[in-house]
């Protein structure tokens, strides 16, 4: 906000001064029996009024800089020299106006700076509980080898193998996290060719048939896609976004239900792709965190399906990283819906 500079406040003392003492010499002149000389009063009056005007403008505004200077030393975080005095009023409604917009500003930026410390505090101790709990288990299992167990071969090839599945875990979450890193720096090269959508998401369910089995859940298009379906994008990137999104619909979908993929037109120049699950849902309160590190709906239940909890979090900075937007619907008990989008190729 640029501050007007102002003379009404001084223009309007000087006048009440100079009238002042415009009735001052006309009262004395009567009481004292002198000649009342009326341009001798008009010369005095414009003096008085020219160096009241001066005076009162340009002491006032020292005034105000002196008083203003000293609130940004106490309340400002940066240097008192980026505090202009040129654009120092004597307008105290256009000043106060600046000082307000000033705390306001502060105030977000505590907000800010508050709501950032909350997230780095729970993003530590999550990064500690999925780093802790492999960790440990793989000691665990070591330590018992170490302890005479390796003698009995049946229990040492049980303890190596769960060893490394918390080891594979351990790779998991710190490659995982080394790529979203990647991609929020944008040092990840993001190759941007054309291809089948189509063609992909069947590669992906051929992929995850077997886990998709387990469950007794079916794995299917909305519709049969007859012809090939082209979009610009990186392929390996988005077939990632893919296996992230269907491996969660089998995942937390609902035992002996569907996990059903759709392409549909989005506007002239993208496509959507849609992942739908017949799941419990997730509370709308939810949605909003959904895509964050190591943010879990249900803790307990998430950890027990596996997975390093940074899935969708890659899945929004890979998007992302395209143009394109990911969006979650969902309904308790009636299952979730997520999609993105992507570019046509024409």
């Amino acid at each position: 906000m640029k501050l007007k500079k102002t003379y009404r406040f001084a223009f309007i003392s000087s006048l009440y001064i100079t009238l002042l003492s415009f009735i001052i010499i006309f009262v004395i002149s009567t009481f004292t029996s002198d000649k009342f000389n009326l341009v001798l009063a008009l010369i005095t009056g414009v003096f008085i009024f020219l160096f009241s005007f001066i005076v009162i403008q340009f002491r006032v505004e020292h005034f105000i800089y002196k008083r203003i200077k000293k609130i940004y030393q106490e309340v400002d975080l940066s240097k008192v020299e980026s505090l202009n005095r040129m654009s120092i009023t004597s307008d105290m409604e256009t000043l106060s106006e600046k000082l307000r917009q000033f705390a306001e500003d502060k105030h977000l930026e505590i907000e800010m700076l508050q709501i950032r410390e909350e997230y780095r505090r729970e993003f530590l101790g999550n990064v500690s509980h999925e780093l802790k709990t492999p960790l440990f288990t793989v000691q665990g299992y070591l330590l018992t080898l170490a302890d005479g167990a390796i003698k009995d071969k049946t229990i040492r090839d049980k303890y190596l193998q769960r060893a490394n599945i918390g080891l594979e875990r351990l790779i998991s979450i710190v490659e995982d996290l080394d790529m979203i890193t990647q991609l929020e720096s944008g040092t990840l090269n993001i190759s941007i060719n054309r291809f089948d959508i189509v063609k992909l998401i069947q590669e992906v369910f051929d992929l995850l048939e077997i886990k998709a089995k387990k469950r007794n859940i079916q794995l299917s298009f909305d519709k049969r896609y007859d012809v090939p379906i082209l979009v610009k994008g990186d392929i390996k990137r988005i077939e990632q976004v893919l296996i992230n999104l269907i491996d969660n619909s089998i995942k937390y979908g609902k035992q002996k239900g569907t996990s059903i993929v759709s392409i549909q037109n989005h506007s002239e120049s993208q496509f959507i792709i849609r992942i739908t699950d017949e799941g419990e849902g997730i509370p709308q309160e939810k949605l909003s965190r959904l895509f964050e590190r190591f943010y879990r709906v249900e803790p307990s239940r998430s950890r027990e399906q596996g997975g390093s909890g940074l899935g969708l979090a890659i899945v929004k900075h890979i998007i992302e990283a395209h143009q394109q937007k990911v969006f979650v619907e969902s309904e308790l008990q009636k299952g979730s819906i997520f999609s993105f989008t992507l570019e046509k190729f024409k």
